[in-house]
């Protein structure tokens, strides 16, 4: 771990103007938040993250869970997973998100692992994590070592010729199946973020993750009012059954008016290159009849552009069957 510079501001606009300081190109890459710090430390022991600023941004008031003005709920950046996990409103209004936040690492990482880190969870492919290896996401061209390696557990939607690694996130994933919006601060002001817009394909720029600048700091996530009627359920599949990345993972809100769909959301984890929402598995449930036959299609649609690599092409059938049972635990939900 190389020496790095150590700062704790008090206000957010303090933490803005230490985060934008530093005049250079690599700017992004020089300074880091650090809340829980569960991914940054780790990757700054493998020399991966190697900033010369580190900014302690925990004294900052952004641990709120608070009712939105609109009758949907506000969760602070700083608020600790395991609290936004088993907060009331949480598990009544919005219980994908507990089941998903639940279902990833464990209860002492949950305990201090942040909503706005797991916002910038990196990933997990090995190659990333290893600079003996050539990776694009880690150092831009230099390659994409998993592209003919190791890539069982890599992504299969949102790929390109130079990167295929995956979003290890899982309540990404239920944030994005509720619609959930971001709220920065930077240099230039506050604004909101709708979730879908926030993560970047990886393309040919495979380090760009997100649409933030530097200087950016995440404040919270709005969560929109719950829908009326509606059931959710979040589904992981693993190796394993605790402390274990997805191999693929559903998020699902489903409003039923009698048998047939009234409202359909549907997110991926496990499968993409970013919290995968699906317009097009969405577009085959709205109005149709509540049944395997029509979630199957759903499944099938979410899946039509997958490129899968040589060791996980398992994924695609994985995926499939995962959205399908989930979907089926959505119309049970009492």
């Amino acid at each position: 771990m190389d020496t790095f510079q150590f700062s704790r501001p008090t206000t957010v606009d303090q933490a803005v103007q230490l985060g934008a300081a530093s005049p250079t190109a690599q700017q992004s890459a020089e300074v880091r938040f650090v809340a829980g710090g569960t991914t940054l430390i780790d990757l700054m022991k493998l020399n991966i993250e190697r900033p010369r600023q580190v900014v302690d941004i925990n004294v900052l008031p952004l641990e709120k869970i608070e009712a939105a003005p609109n009758g949907g709920l506000i969760i602070g950046a700083l608020a600790r997973n395991s609290d936004v996990a088993h907060h009331p409103t949480v598990q009544r209004d919005y219980p994908v998100l507990s089941q998903a936040i639940l279902s990833g690492a464990s209860p002492q990482l949950r305990n201090m692992a942040t909503t706005g880190g797991n916002l910038l969870q990196r990933t997990r492919c090995i190659y990333f994590r290893d600079t003996e290896h050539a990776c694009n996401k880690r150092e831009p061209g230099t390659g994409c070592s998993a592209i003919e390696g190791h890539n069982r557990m890599l992504a299969i939607l949102g790929t390109s010729k130079d990167c295929i690694a995956t979003n290890p996130s899982d309540q990404n994933v239920a944030l994005t199946a509720l619609e959930a919006t971001i709220q920065v601060q930077g240099t230039k002001g506050k604004r909101s973020i709708p979730i879908h817009e926030f993560y970047l394909l990886p393309g040919s720029t495979p380090d760009k993750e997100t649409v933030l600048e530097p200087g950016d700091v995440i404040l919270s996530v709005t969560l929109p009012p719950p829908v009326a009627g509606a059931n959710s359920h979040y589904l992981k599949l693993r190796d394993r059954a605790a402390y274990e990345f997805a191999l693929a993972s559903a998020a699902v809100v489903l409003k039923l008016s009698g048998s047939r769909i009234q409202h359909a959301r549907v997110a991926l984890g496990g499968v993409g290159t970013r919290p995968w929402r699906s317009l097009e598995a969405e577009r085959v449930l709205q109005g149709h009849t509540a049944e395997v036959a029509t979630f199957r299609r759903a499944s099938e649609e979410a899946l039509k552009d997958a490129r899968p690599a040589s060791e996980n092409g398992f994924k695609v059938e994985l995926a499939k069957r995962c959205i399908v049972r989930a979907l089926t635990m959505s119309t049970k939900t009492a």
